[in-house]
């Protein structure tokens, strides 16, 4: 077996990921496909194949930094969603598969809609609303953000996926800024983790706490977002939020609070309670 062919390349990496990863083989895999610009499928058919000497380096300064918790997808600066390849850096939050329930939900609400107008609030990377501009080519939609870096990476992301005619990024902190308020649909995944929690000393340290960590049991942007949504939704319009998997009857209480019916969660894929949803008065 060659020193420093793929298979063995491999083998030493799994290992030394094995006490810091669940996924040890899936991570090695990842990192070294990305330095040798192959994917994951060549690295099974060419297990012999020897990476050239910088291609190793790359792969040993991936792993070092991976030992050290940060996120693959930080490393490798991209996260599949929905069906879209999203640029990630650490200024945003790694899209999470959980979050695609939040895009199923408001494809589902607005299937007879047509033209529907939609706001998504924190966009970060762009991907809920890009991945509706996808499904929705009809669809006008403003996704905002309170970070300059994060909408940066949303614009690209945008540019990269032909979408930037679709989806119109505005600069705000919550609805500061946004104009008109006749939206069908507002979608949120927003920051929703307690400042105590014990998941913050994990590996999404390295994500920005801005859009992780909210006040008041995680609960506080939650409510800044169900209080003011009434004024900016049309009629029956929908509100939709992405939450922690013990906060869904908080969630729903608030909604009620504010006037909105038919409030409902729903469950993950992993059976947790992810999305709260509620419908304005008509």
């Amino acid at each position: 077996m060659t020193e420093n062919s793929i298979r063995v390349l491999l083998k030493h990496a799994r290992q030394m990921l094995t006490p810091i990863s669940d996924s040890p083989t899936l991570d090695a895999e990842l990192l070294l496909a990305h330095c040798i610009d192959k994917d994951r499928a060549y690295l099974h058919t060419w297990p012999e194949n020897q990476p050239e000497s910088e291609q190793r380096n790359c792969f040993q300064t991936l792993l070092e930094k991976r030992l050290k918790d940060i996120p693959v997808a930080y490393l490798l600066g991209k996260q599949a969603f929905w069906t879209l390849n999203l640029i990630v850096t650490e200024d945003v939050l790694i899209p999470r598969p959980e979050t695609e329930l939040l895009v199923e939900t408001a494809l589902e609400l607005i299937e007879g809609t047509d033209q529907p107008r939609i706001l998504d609030m924190g966009t970060g990377t762009g991907a809920i609303a890009l991945a509706l501009a996808c499904e929705r080519p009809d669809a006008f939609i403003i996704a905002c953000d309170n970070s300059p870096k994060a909408l940066s990476i949303a614009r690209k992301n945008a540019e990269i996926h032909g979408l930037t005619d679709k989806v119109s990024m505005v600069l705000s902190d919550w609805f500061s800024e946004i104009d008109g308020k006749n939206f069908d649909l507002i979608v949120s995944n927003p920051p929703y983790i307690d400042p105590g929690d014990a998941h913050l000393s994990g590996s999404i340290r390295h994500e920005p706490q801005s859009a992780l960590v909210s006040a008041d049991n995680g609960m506080s942007d939650i409510q800044t977002i169900i209080k003011n949504s009434s004024a900016f939704l049309k009629p029956a319009g929908w509100l939709i939020l992405e939450h922690g998997y013990q906060q869904g009857e908080a969630v729903c209480i608030e909604l009620q609070k504010h006037g909105f019916r038919s409030s409902q969660t729903r469950l993950d894929y992993a059976d947790n309670p992810r999305v709260s949803l509620g419908q304005k008065d008509s």
